[in-house]
């Protein structure tokens, strides 16, 4: 279960984050001066009017107010690789049009500085169905035409996939993408690629840190009413899009077995349905049946308390369907299509109907793309990558065809970045099936690669659950769970990695611990994260981080067992073993 680990971060342990305190801590600094600052500047009628109130009551003493206030000023959110993401509303340490405008106008500090001197740096904007997408991303496209960039819009709301690749079939120096994913109805983001040695990929240390002072430069000034504007972009016509279209459908044109094929597709609220209809038609597949209330883009999300397909209850109307239209499988994309979610018949699950684990839909597609690259002679030319966190057997399938295997940090502007990547995947339902086409998770194209499986399946008399059975034949057993701690206090998580760090376990409950791997500070090599791995006897692994998102410390865990039983039996038993070792720390 090893493999070389991607480029590291050079981040460090958390460590202990000092004693506790017992005395009160004084009462924070109620920040009107930075409300009343950003209130002249914000061009928004609505946050405008919404700020007002809230100084308004913090100034009459109303202890809610003062404390939102202190919330929505007190820091800003951070621009890191990941671009910014956060709830929409007010302040510096929202999702709203000043923030956004200082984004752009950092972005474009950065791109003119790195520029050469024989034309201007060009971006393209992208933008899906949440609030406020389309105002930023307009508000984006002026102020880099403002500052001297060709600046090129895409037609309308589309896929994040149709943006990654728009970065590099237009030539752009730089791509950004107004979405938040996945995340909860509330939210936005600013998602970031660069061109050129990029290739398309998302930003990676050190461009988001330099991005991240230019755009702190121009929150110092504060006053985005000062920042040049201008309408003079460009918007894309629809051929980009159809160039996506026409690359995508090539990843598994329509066998016979196609024909009459039964499924569901919802695109849970969000920009994928009609990007993936146009593909279906020109790869040869039968249209689905769509989840309708899902199927057409909507910011507010109204059938799902949280538009994610891996959290509980957000395919119910998408297993609903398939039940009234006896379905064969289904297929859902996040809101932004950049995710896929597959599930299957299984009379042993509740409903009838089964999820698949991002881990088991990514070992199914790298295997695919295993075959493909042996058939092809290319595989001593090829590589797969996962995450860390994803599941081993990706690098046994690499092995056993002869391609080599990469495991990376966290996040797809790592995978992309693996030498001759011919798929990556991590297990939260990230795949990369086409690098010559989008350097980065495309849970469009993944649907196709899905479809062609299924399809050439079909013609066999089989179905996706026989190919899972298949894989287990031919691989052995793979499991894979998480343990998620969330916490009300960050500093539990510290304590917590401290603990383990201080004190490695000997034993996971009737198993020894085989080794114990700090890759924060690694005996081989530079660091590589927060992260801490542990290999167990009997063939199972656990790796243990704080998440990057989220208020949370996450244990993966992973087993090989000689079945399905068995792995299941071996999982269920190593993930006691962590909740009582978790139970112990405290």
């Amino acid at each position: 279960m090893s493999g070389d680990v991607g480029q590291p971060t050079g981040s460090a342990p958390d460590g202990d984050r000092g004693p506790e305190i017992s005395a009160q801590a004084p009462a924070p600094v109620v920040p009107f001066e930075a409300a009343r600052t950003w209130l002249a500047q914000d061009p928004d009628p609505d946050t405008r009017d919404e700020l007002s109130a809230v100084i308004a009551a913090a100034e009459s003493g109303d202890p809610a107010a003062e404390a939102d206030l202190v919330d929505r000023f007190a820091t800003r959110l951070a621009f890191g690789t990941a671009g910014l993401r956060g709830r929409l509303g007010a302040g510096s340490n929202r999702m709203n049009r000043v923030l956004v405008t200082q984004a752009a106008a950092g972005l474009a500090g950065y791109l003119l500085e790195k520029a050469g001197p024989d034309a201007p740096p060009v971006v393209v904007i992208g933008y899906d169905g949440r609030r406020g997408s389309e105002r930023f991303a307009r508000d984006s496209a002026e102020v880099f035409a403002g500052a001297g960039l060709r600046a090129i819009l895409l037609p309308r709301l589309l896929p994040t996939p149709v943006l990654a690749f728009a970065v590099r079939h237009l030539g752009a120096d730089a791509g950004v993408m107004v979405t938040a994913s996945h995340n909860p109805p509330d939210d936005n983001g600013y998602k970031v690629y660069l061109g050129g040695a990029d290739d398309g990929s998302q930003i990676v240390p050190p461009a988001d840190g330099e991005i991240a002072a230019h755009i702190q430069r121009v929150a110092d000034v504060g006053d985005i009413a000062a920042l040049p504007r201008s309408e003079a972009y460009e918007t894309a016509d629809d051929a980009v899009v159809e160039a996506y279209v026409s690359a995508t459908a090539t990843v598994a044109p329509a066998p016979g077995g196609a024909n009459g094929m039964r499924w569901v597709y919802t695109a849970m609220h969000g920009v994928g349905t009609e990007t993936l209809l146009r593909i279906l038609d020109t790869a040869g597949y039968p249209h689905p049946v769509p989840v309708a209330a899902q199927a057409e883009p909507d910011g507010r999300f109204p059938t799902v308390a949280f538009p994610n397909p891996e959290e509980p209850g957000a395919m119910d109307l998408a297993f609903e369907t398939a039940r009234a239209h006896d379905a064969e499988f289904i297929l859902a994309n996040d809101p932004d299509a950049d995710r896929l979610a597959v599930a299957i018949p299984d009379v042993a699950a509740d409903g009838g109907w089964r999820r698949l684990t991002g881990n088991q839909i990514g070992l199914l597609l790298g295997w695919r793309a295993a075959r493909r690259a042996a058939e092809q002679g290319v595989a001593a030319e090829s590589s797969l990558a996962c995450s860390l966190v994803s599941s081993p057997a990706l690098q046994v399938v690499a092995e056993r065809y002869g391609l080599a295997f990469h495991a990376t940090l966290t996040g797809f502007k790592w995978i992309s970045r693996a030498p001759n990547l011919v798929f990556g995947f991590e297990e939260a339902l990230g795949y990369l099936v086409n690098p010559e086409t989008v350097k980065d998770k495309d849970g469009i194209s993944a649907a196709v690669a899905i479809l062609g499986l299924a399809a050439e399946a079909r013609e066999q008399g089989r179905t996706l659950g026989d190919l899972l059975a298949d894989f287990d034949a031919e691989f052995g057993s793979f499991a894979s769970g998480q343990v998620s701690v969330r916490v009300d206090d960050l500093a539990v998580i510290g304590r917590v990695m401290t603990a383990l760090r201080a004190a490695p376990p000997v034993r996971i409950g009737e198993a020894d611990v085989v080794s114990f791997e700090d890759l924060a500070a690694p005996v081989d090599g530079p660091p590589v994260g927060d992260i801490l791995r542990l290999q167990v006897a009997g063939d199972a692994r656990i790796l243990v981080r704080p998440s990057g998102t989220e208020p949370k410390l996450k244990l993966y865990l992973d087993v090989r067992g000689a079945s399905p039983a068995d792995a299941a039996s071996r999982l269920a038993a190593l993930e006691a073993g962590v909740r009582e070792l978790l139970a112990a720390i405290g």
